[in-house]
């Protein structure tokens, strides 16, 4: 009897050791977004002007997708659809407020009101994470409230409202770093999220969102001078911005070192991309049409790449369209999660990343009813001069890219598999794709029910 129940108590502490294990198998996980970085801003995507090693090398040990995008082009609503992995029109952020940007007069429409703060009656991602076992934390730019501890978090490190820093030496103004810091912002913020690294003991998110490289551009004067020795490339030549991207890329290394160290990095699920394109006027990225703000693809078209050692192989990459939308299904698919009590407007996309398919057959779809001023009238490839963006719609089904405007009923159509700059306009030569896409996105419409601006601007004035 002494025998039997000796081997009862070491079968339930094996049973117990492996619950443990399976438990602490659950991947950590990292989302690296990127404030304002551009499809073409790192060496990866082809840059012959920035140079980015740390990034470069850890996108090899996964895969890369060529079509990835940001769900908005500009900051908050950007965000508000990777935390909750719904359309704007199901969270209502759709710029970063107000919605009437620009001049009155050049406004022919009253645009739909924007959202300025995420509402806490949406489940998002790191709420489901603590839920589950796992310690958050938000490092750099949050956006979408006063308090990301009021939203999931257990770490804020220097989050708030804000969109930018005031100043990326200290002292900050208008961001806050528990204890102080004397460093340059980015090194800052990486410091304090390595130190949680260093010191967490049970499965981690870390949302590592650098205020870098958003405006103000203040650069990082020991590495000015290697840029300044470089020849401009392809509309890339600001040696101050360059020098935030290569410091960025040095603290990401500090990242990745770290998690070795602590032998973390193999089961670590790590997602890279920005939140929208590059500011055009500081950063191009040709043969792209425009940047950050436009519906271009220069304005939403994103560096992106997921790694997970054992699960995703190495130096691979996929031409399948995927958004930021998708990030938060697929972390909860490798984080074991169910999601069957979930809104989600994302895609799982575990069976690309491993392998099992290459092809995900679904129409992506951007709303914006706001206007959006242009950042340099003079300097701009935007649909008009004095706007990033008017009010308006997209859809891309397959290699088909349709843009719908509100103030006229304008369209563009293009065929991105041959003109991926939008630069020949389709609409009028093939009528019957221009038809299709437009009742596809009408659809969208009335399921997501989007608000489609429609009342006259009084103080509008017609200048053709």
């Amino acid at each position: 009897m002494r025998l039997l129940f000796t081997i009862f108590l070491v079968l339930l502490s094996s049973c117990s050791h492996q619950s443990k294990q399976k438990k602490n198998s659950r991947p950590n996980i990292i989302i690296i977004n990127v404030d304002d970085m551009g499809w073409k801003d790192v060496g990866f995507m082809g840059s012959e002007y920035y140079e980015t090693p740390n990034i470069d090398h850890l996108s090899s040990l996964g895969m890369v997708f060529t079509n990835g995008y940001a769900s908005a082009s500009n900051c908050a609503p950007s965000r508000a659809c990777l935390m909750t992995g719904q359309w704007t029109t199901r969270h209502g952020i759709y710029t970063v407020s107000p919605s009437t940007r620009g001049k009155s007069e050049d406004r022919k429409l009253i645009p739909t009101k924007n959202t300025h703060t995420l509402s806490n009656n949406h489940t998002i991602l790191p709420e489901v994470l603590r839920d589950n076992g796992y310690v958050t934390c938000q490092a750099g730019k949050w956006h979408l409230s006063d308090n990301p501890l009021e939203y999931g978090f257990d770490v804020n490190i220097g989050g708030g409202h804000n969109g930018l820093p005031k100043s990326y030496y200290p002292p900050y103004k208008n961001v806050t770093i528990e204890g102080g810091s004397d460093k340059y912002l980015t090194d800052a913020i990486m410091e304090k999220a390595i130190q949680f690294i260093d010191t967490v003991q049970k499965p981690f998110y870390l949302n590592y969102s650098p205020y870098a490289v958003h405006v103000p551009i203040m650069p990082v004067d020991s590495i000015v001078p290697k840029y300044e020795k470089k020849a401009p490339w392809n509309g890339q030549g600001n040696p101050e911005y360059a020098s935030m991207v290569d410091n960025l890329d040095r603290n990401i290394g500090l990242l990745i070192h770290k998690l070795k160290e602590r032998h973390l990095f193999d089961n670590t699920l790590i997602v890279f991309t920005s939140d929208n394109g590059g500011l055009y006027g500081i950063t191009k990225q040709k043969p792209l049409r425009a940047g950050k703000g436009s519906y271009y693809e220069g304005g939403i078209r994103e560096p992106f790449f997921f790694v997970l050692n054992n699960k995703i192989k190495p130096n691979t990459k996929s031409d399948v369209p995927i958004t930021n939308l998708d990030v938060f299904p697929t972390i909860i698919e490798y984080a074991g999660i169910g999601n069957s009590q979930l809104a989600l407007d994302g895609n799982n996309l575990s069976s690309i990343l491993e392998g099992k398919t290459e092809t995900l057959e679904r129409s992506l779809f951007w709303h914006f009813p706001i206007y959006l001023q242009a950042y340099n009238v003079k300097d701009n490839e935007n649909r008009d001069p004095l706007f990033r963006t008017r009010p308006g719609s997209v859809i891309r089904k397959g290699n088909w890219k349709l843009h719908y405007y509100f103030e006229d009923e304008g369209i563009e159509l293009y065929n991105l598999s041959e003109d991926i700059g939008e630069r020949n306009n389709l609409a009028t030569a093939n009528p019957e794709k221009t038809e299709e896409l437009l009742k596809d996105l009408q659809n969208w419409w009335q399921d997501t029910k989007a608000p489609i601006p429609t009342i006259l601007n009084p103080e509008y004035k017609d200048k053709i």
